[in-house]
């Protein structure tokens, strides 16, 4: 029989790695980078929020400001060609979806 509660244990503690080191990793990113890839995520979020719900520019920013946070990391991630084109494609697909949302 499987014991739930042991597998659940190594599998938050593989992801809990997982997570600092993505943490570590983005920590020795450049200074501008930081601040580009943490903008832009919060602008994307605060601007898709339910307060700014009833104004197309602030949903289009949103969207210009997602698609700004897939392409940085489309950048760094070029060397990983499928990691890298699925972020382009993500991209591509929120810069159509900031140009609809504006009609």
């Amino acid at each position: 029989m499987i014991d739930m509660n042991e597998n659940f244990h190594e599998g938050g503690y593989t992801l809990m790695q997982r997570i600092k080191f993505m943490i570590k990793q983005f920590l020795k990113e450049p200074l501008w980078f930081r601040i580009l890839i943490s903008t832009t995520l919060l602008v994307s979020i605060i601007f898709s929020s339910s307060l700014f719900s009833d104004n197309a520019y602030f949903q289009s920013c949103s969207k210009l400001a997602a698609a700004i946070f897939f392409c940085a990391y489309g950048f760094k991630l070029r060397k990983s060609l499928k990691n890298s084109f699925i972020l382009f494609i993500l991209a591509g697909i929120c810069i159509v979806l900031s140009i609809l949302a504006l009609y």
